[in-house]
């Protein structure tokens, strides 16, 4: 069964996607819709509600906690669940399982997550302002201890 996701990882996802109610292209190049939302669903000229979208988002977090509960075995707060969420939320499971970040869940593992700021655009690999911004605020969300 996956965890939910807290507000505040709910948040973070939310700031660093935006909401975009009409298809584009993400930097990676990808069709993309809502809150980040891509997949065989999303076709060129298509156009949702906020509901759908916050739908799409709600199933992809869903997805996403599945790779972190599949990969991690670790004990999470729900701090260091949801920054995880939202790093395979924009990655893929596959990059939480094959990372650094993964086999240092541990005291230096926060640091890990700054490394990940990097897309290939136009044919080369290179650190976004956006992909920066997301890590740095995943990294603050998993050292941030619960109240």
């Amino acid at each position: 069964m996956t965890r939910a996701i807290n507000q505040a990882g709910l948040d973070l996802t939310k700031d660093s996607e935006g909401l975009r109610l009409k298809t584009y292209l993400c930097p990676a190049g990808r069709l993309t819709i809502g809150y980040g939302h891509t997949g065989p669903n999303v076709t060129d000229g298509m156009v949702i509600d906020e509901a759908k979208a916050e739908a799409l988002l709600a199933a992809d977090l869903a997805h996403a906690g599945e790779g972190v509960i599949k990969a991690v075995k670790a004990s999470l707060n729900d701090n260091q669940y949801a920054a995880l969420c939202d790093f395979v939320f924009n990655l893929g499971a596959g990059a939480l399982a094959g990372s650094t970040l993964l086999k240092k869940l541990n005291a230096g593992a926060a640091d890990e997550f700054l490394k990940w700021d990097k897309a290939t655009v136009d044919g080369v690999k290179k650190a976004l302002p956006g992909l920066t911004k997301r890590r740095a605020a995943e990294r603050t969300l998993f050292l941030t201890s619960e109240a």
